[in-house]
């Protein structure tokens, strides 16, 4: 997937020069989130989560090599990176409620915040790898020449390969991630309802929830419009992309890592508030960023606060949501971050009217500003440490 952001954000910005096509392409990954993650969310407490790992990744790698044939081809245009992305993102929606809601059936409840920190850091060791091999890549092989299509379609043989080993290697896991009861199901729309009505009954998962949202509308944009900030700002090639998110990878594993070892960190809520905050802060200073080093500098920084928080959020949701309903309520977090888009392409136009570190900066304030609101006028938000330890013990 790190490969893949590299590929198509250099790809794209090439074939389109825009960055709010760069916006709806990422849109385009994103909407299936809002509209079938519910569904994956009943999906994941009905069958068995391991299998449905297994042929979502397979299901991805027969995609992927498709889209590498049409690029090798010549054939490729934005178009296809849309359906590419469209088709990505239903699979995605369908299995990342049963990928999280599977970490407690293979670890005990003590241990889900240090296997959630580990987790992510094991993402961020690709996030730190496969962008820098992926740039590199491309630009070996296209030898200076930017409107190769070559190198990017080598890219994507190279990603479907490795979507083939991870849905191989899914199968080795002795643990099957148990499915639910047959006696107890009700129809789907019913299940969903139930996890909605679950939600609205327990504030501090609200709240969870409430600061997973914002985050991912105004702190992602910044992952969607790397590639125009690269060329049109630090006036970058694919290897400098690469380096780019290699070093946001390099902070977000030491993030990981450090939640890992932290144990039981006290006062969890409020670290994860003073974490958004600080995600925002570090996305006003990389709009502002005046050259490549200092803009690794920064993204290292931002890695570092986006992996702290998100380890935090799901870590605490874990913890927080009954066994039996923990694939429909990671589902409505997942749906929450497909309003990413709401983010993007606002910023995207902000962007395209006028530059892109204009645009970074003010979906920084804005990130900075509600998370603010959230504090001064929600009780769930502004209480959540002290919610947390009355619902821990109520579970």
């Amino acid at each position: 997937m790190n490969m893949q952001q590299v590929a198509r954000g250099w790809f794209v910005y090439e074939l389109t020069s825009s960055a709010v096509d760069l916006g709806w392409v990422t849109m385009s990954f994103m909407i299936p989130q809002v509209l079938f993650s519910l569904w994956g969310g009943v999906l994941a407490d009905r069958v068995s989560k391991k299998s449905v790992l297994v042929v979502a990744q397979s299901l991805n790698a027969v995609a992927t090599l498709v889209m590498a044939f049409i690029i090798l081809l010549g054939d490729v245009d934005f178009w296809d990176f849309i359906v590419f992305g469209l088709f990505n993102g239903v699979v995605l929606a369908l299995s990342f409620p049963a990928r999280n809601a599977f970490v407690p059936d293979l670890v005990d409840e003590q241990l889900i915040f240090t296997a959630m920190a580990l987790n992510t850091a094991g993402m961020n060791f690709a996030r730190i790898l496969a962008p820098a091999f992926a740039g590199f890549l491309i630009a070996w092989i296209a030898a200076g020449d930017t409107t190769s299509a070559f190198g990017v379609g080598v890219v994507y043989m190279v990603i479907g390969g490795l979507y083939f080993l991870s849905a191989v290697t899914m199968l080795l896991v002795s643990k099957s991630g148990r499915a639910g009861s047959r006696a107890t199901r009700k129809h789907p729309f019913i299940e969903i309802l139930d996890g909605l009505n679950y939600v609205r009954a327990h504030p501090a998962i609200l709240a969870l929830i409430l600061l997973s949202i914002v985050p991912f509308m105004f702190g992602m944009p910044l992952n969607t419009l790397l590639p125009a900030f690269n060329e049109d700002v630090l006036l970058g090639g694919p290897d400098d992309l690469g380096l780019l998110l290699s070093a946001m990878g390099m902070g977000a594993i030491l993030g990981s890592l450090m939640l890992a070892a932290s144990g039981d960190l006290k006062h969890k809520g409020t670290w994860l508030v003073v974490s958004c905050f600080g995600w925002g802060v570090a996305t006003v200073l990389f709009g502002m960023a005046p050259n490549l080093w200092t803009a690794v500098a920064v993204l290292a920084l931002v890695g570092w606060l986006s992996s702290w928080n998100m380890s935090l959020n799901r870590g605490l949701l874990q913890v927080q949501v009954e066994r039996r309903m923990r694939g429909r309520i990671m589902s409505i977090d997942m749906m929450s971050h497909g309003l990413m888009p709401l983010g993007v392409l606002p910023v995207s136009m902000i962007a395209d009217a006028y530059d892109i570190s204009t645009s970074l900066i003010v979906s920084g304030v804005v990130f900075i500003i509600l998370i603010g609101v959230m504090v001064l006028v929600s009780t769930p938000v502004r209480k959540l440490d002290s919610m947390m330890l009355d619902g821990h013990r109520a579970n």
